[in-house]
């Protein structure tokens, strides 16, 4: 595999941390308290979406059935929750403007994010196994970076449509994340 395929690669499995990163920054808006919050982000999408891949290549064909099996399945049912929190909350606001005096961002939240996103990340390890760990460092290193532009990307688009945008934000992020967890698994179940 050469690095160009590489990158291809990353920048597929980047898109969900770019939609989610987008999300958030429109949560956001233009409050630049939310600033280290959207960089810990970046960092953990690239971290999961990194990792993921050497724990799918460290378990190599011993539990690539059962990660292909279930993976789209985890990555449903965790953006569904956040989502239809999200969807939830929304319910609760009176008025239709965006609010961005609540909490944009928390640990716990980011971290189930990290996880849902990066599942796909963690099947597309085992196709490295055929190359040797040098390759394979490189290769999680690339999909790392590419995370992380992508998601600092899409939270600088998404705060400058938050400042814009006259929405309903945690409804549409809720609708987002669904959809995206809806794409994850209709791919994974192999219908498109």
């Amino acid at each position: 595999m050469d690095v160009i395929s590489v990158i291809v690669l990353a920048i597929g499995l980047a898109m969900d941390c770019f939609a989610i990163s987008t999300v958030k920054g429109v949560q956001a808006g233009g409050a630049k308290s939310w600033a280290w919050w959207a960089l810990l982000m970046a960092l953990l999408f690239g971290l999961f979406q990194g990792g993921m891949p050497l724990i799918g290549y460290a378990a190599g064909s011993l539990f690539a059935s059962f990660i292909d099996r279930y993976d789209h399945w985890i990555a449903l049912i965790l953006l569904a929750i956040i989502g239809g929190k999200m969807i939830i909350e929304s319910r609760h606001n009176d008025d239709e403007q965006p609010s961005h005096s609540g909490a944009v961002f928390s640990l716990q939240e980011l971290l189930v994010l990290s996880v849902a996103t990066s599942i796909d990340a963690l099947a597309t390890g085992i196709i490295f196994t055929p190359y040797a760990w040098k390759e394979v460092l490189l290769y999680v290193a690339i999909i790392g970076l590419v995370s992380v532009f992508f998601s600092r990307l899409g939270y600088r688009i998404g705060q400058a449509a938050g400042r814009r945008l006259h929405i309903n934000v945690e409804l549409f992020g809720g609708l987002v994340l669904i959809g995206i967890g809806i794409k994850i698994f209709v791919e994974g179940m192999g219908w498109i």
